[in-house]
């Protein structure tokens, strides 16, 4: 077997890791501060093409595969994961829902525009009394009486990137029966539309800078025509959908903590007590073993799960178990890593002086969105099993 990237997916890499770093780095502490969306930084991001990495060149992206959208996600994340949220959404949640089940006028209307960087999409799917239970959702879709559109009232909430969206992928009972995911159907919302509404914008404990908010659109009229999918589909389309956004979150989780190790790396050498660097200490260096051991299989978890989602393409078959593994993993290994290395870090990695503290902020969220632990453990586990 033959572990090692493809030019192309390498070169793609690397120019990902360089605009992180030289354009992303600098400010990424300054907008976690403000909370503010960066707009420049994003703009840039669509003019590299990073905004639709899988999207192919004739609707606006960059017509590459779903592991160099995982390379680029990982390396803007390591600069900073607030960047590398945004960007995974656009490119999983948004831009695979319009890929996989958009139609030809759909894609070259919605998605090329966003893929092109010029606008930025999100996925709205959560409801306050509906977060892992997304079938009780309570938003609805009233056909018109011609037939000629939907009249959507819905309130949503935690919509990554909802302050600053142009279009929405929606998700909305058209069956008057909450929980019932055969009577949920997606549609594709544009936000400049009469009847939608932008809420409060969450105060968040970290990816601050991707901007979060509650979204609500009261008798909002979307066109037939903007209906993704078939009627009723909605539920497989969201679920579907997922699993590709599994994998973007995984790879984001990935980011955080080679940025975590990376710095604890440096400042063990540099760190001195008792006359020796603390990186000579054994158990500083145990620490540092179990970091290094559980992202290089953090890194080969999200590279398969990346790769089976090409094999899968090919098959129609999902990607549901690996990229739920992958998911599951990466954001615990984030976790553990930011952990261990603001411990190794004492006091400087607890002060703001040091990314530390903002990579130990962001990597919490990577065990809650887009599908908790306890809910990655429930998919593998049926997976399995076979039960339910």
């Amino acid at each position: 077997m033959d572990f090692r990237l493809s030019d192309e997916q390498q070169m793609i890499q690397d120019a990902a890791r360089e605009f992180a770093q030289n354009e992303i780095s600098p400010v990424a502490a300054q907008f976690d501060a403000s909370g503010e969306f960066p707009a420049k930084t994003i703009h840039m991001a669509g003019e590299l093409g990073f905004m639709g990495i899988e999207t192919p060149v004739e609707y606006g992206g960059a017509g590459l595969d779903s592991v160099c959208s995982a390379l680029v996600i990982l390396e803007i994340s390591a600069a900073d994961a607030a960047h590398g949220t945004i960007v995974s959404v656009n490119n999983s949640l948004y831009g695979v829902s319009l890929l996989e089940f958009g139609n030809d006028t759909q894609k070259r209307d919605f998605l090329r525009p966003i893929a092109a960087g010029q606008f930025v999409g999100a996925y709205a799917l959560t409801e306050p009394q509906s977060g892992s239970d997304a079938a009780a959702m309570r938003s609805k879709a009233v056909l018109s009486a011609d037939r000629s559109h939907y009249v959507i009232n819905a309130r949503k909430s935690w919509i990554t990137s909802g302050p600053v969206a142009r279009y929405l992928v929606l998700f909305a009972q058209t069956e008057d029966k909450a929980g019932n995911s055969y009577g949920i159907s997606a549609f594709i919302v544009d936000a400049e539309k009469p009847g939608f509404h932008r809420g409060k914008v969450e105060p968040k404990l970290g990816i601050r800078a991707s901007a979060t908010c509650e979204i609500e659109l009261t008798n909002y009229e979307c066109p037939v025509q903007n209906r993704l999918g078939d009627d009723g589909q909605g539920f497989r389309i969201a679920m579907s959908v997922l699993d590709s956004g599994r994998i973007g979150i995984a790879a984001q989780a990935l980011g955080i903590a080679q940025a975590a190790y990376d710095a604890t790396i440096s400042y063990s050498r540099e760190r001195h007590a008792f006359g020796s660097p603390i990186g000579s200490f054994q158990a500083i260096q145990s620490k540092i073993a179990d970091m290094k051991t559980r992202i290089e299989a953090t890194r080969w978890l999200v590279l398969k799960a990346a790769w089976d989602k090409l094999e899968c393409k090919r098959t129609g078959k999902r990607n549901t178990l690996n990229s739920s593994i992958a998911k599951l993993y990466a954001s615990e290994t984030a976790m553990f890593v930011t952990h261990q290395a603001l411990q190794i870090h004492g006091g400087m990695g607890y002060s703001k002086e040091l990314p530390l503290e903002r990579y130990f902020r962001d990597a919490k969220i990577t065990e809650i969105y887009e599908g908790t632990s306890e809910i990655q453990r429930i998919v593998i586990g049926r997976r399995e099993t076979g039960l339910k």
